[in-house]
């Protein structure tokens, strides 16, 4: 079991543009066979509200361009201090505070599978700080946005993330696969 970010971002290291926009991902359409391969193996997911109010309004509301249901069939947790409106159906816990108490209720629901933080990027620099975060997978696209949603607003240099795999997907893409090793200041405790 392993806590990952996987997501895409900019050549230029943003996972949305200064507008909270995925406009400059979506030209691209699918960037192969690697979601279905990775969420085969994800048994909880866990966002920001952003990232939760971006799903509401871009994929599921009446006015966005294709709706959709919402498309995690795992527990998903949503770290919000405000009041998030619900979706009839799904599996989403509202919760606040420390990752640390959370993570562990996650562990207990996904089972053997992973914990897929959806983002956004300071979520996952939460669970960077308490030694939570396992894993990064990034697909780093062929375009640059100047500005915008970092990947991950750390300072991470030793011990530096360990890379796993490199890999090509199509003409636009590079998958980054890194460990994060243990640090000798976790917070878990």
């Amino acid at each position: 079991m392993k806590t990952q970010y996987y997501t895409s971002a900019s050549l230029d290291g943003f996972i949305a543009d200064s507008h909270n926009s995925l406009d400059w991902l979506f030209q691209f359409g699918e960037a192969g066979d690697s979601y279905p391969n990775f969420i085969r193996e994800v048994g909880a997911v866990a966002m920001g509200a952003t990232t939760y109010e971006w799903i509401l309004t871009h994929q599921m509301d009446e006015g966005a361009d294709r709706p959709q249901a919402w498309p995690y069939e795992q527990p998903a947790w949503v770290f919000t201090s405000r009041t998030m409106p619900a979706i009839e159906g799904a599996d989403i816990r509202f919760v606040q505070g420390d990752v640390l108490a959370v993570h562990q209720e996650m562990i207990a629901a996904a089972g053997n599978k992973n914990i897929w933080l959806v983002g956004g990027g300071d979520l996952v620099g939460q669970f960077y700080d308490r030694g939570l975060l396992n894993e990064v997978i990034v697909s780093i696209a062929s375009v640059t946005l100047g500005s915008g949603a970092p990947l991950l607003p750390r300072t991470i240099t030793t011990p530096p993330l360990r890379l796993i795999s490199a890999k090509a997907h199509g003409d636009a893409f590079a998958e980054l696969r890194y460990e994060v090793p243990v640090r000798a200041d976790d917070t878990t405790a």
